[in-house]
């Protein structure tokens, strides 16, 4: 049957738990934003964050197959997946490449949105609806992924109450999008 042994902690247990747990960390972190770029259509950085994603893996399953009946090492590749899980989601947040579609809606205020937008500088179009207190003005904007926070806290100064969605938008073609970037 299967068992685990706890070797004491010496320094070379340690330093092999702590190489197996580096390795999942960046091996999870390269993996999580390996799915976001491939969602985003990117098949090139998919190619590459793939490549070293398995490389970690890999190597860091390697070190716990040869030594099973150490629980240290187990446990490093438990934690790194968890914490590189945790670490991709915050790389893609820091990187925030792409972009995305701001989806607002405001019962009484959209046509002071929309104005206080476009001064901002934001392309943005306002259609009306019927929702289930009336009609509600909709405004749908796409933004670099970095600026959706600057544009969802436009619409809430103008209204406090108003409702928005942000999804991932993989490719935009035309229109006017707000770039800071590329008017430096």
């Amino acid at each position: 049957m299967f068992s685990f042994d706890v070797p004491p902690l010496t320094a070379d247990v340690l330093v092999g738990a702590l190489l197996i747990f580096v390795l999942r960390v960046f091996g999870i972190s390269i993996s999580t934003v390996r799915v976001l770029v491939m969602m985003r259509g990117k098949k090139l950085a998919a190619f590459v964050a793939g490549f070293f994603e398995v490389l970690a893996y890999v190597v860091a399953i390697a070190e716990v197959v040869n030594n099973l009946d150490n629980v240290w090492n187990v446990l490093g590749y438990c934690l790194g997946f968890s914490v590189g899980t945790v670490a991709g989601m915050i790389l893609d947040e820091r990187t925030a490449t792409g972009f995305a579609n701001v989806r607002i809606i405001s019962r009484y205020k959209a046509q002071s949105i929309i104005e206080q937008i476009h001064h901002a500088g934001y392309g943005a179009t306002v259609g009306w609806g019927h929702g289930r207190g009336g009609t509600v003005g909709m405004i749908v904007a796409v933004v670099q992924r970095k600026e959706a926070d600057s544009l969802c806290a436009i619409a809430e100064r103008v209204d406090p109450n108003v409702f928005i969605t942000i999804e991932d938008t993989r490719s935009v073609r035309r229109g006017h999008i707000h770039m800071r970037d590329q008017e430096k």
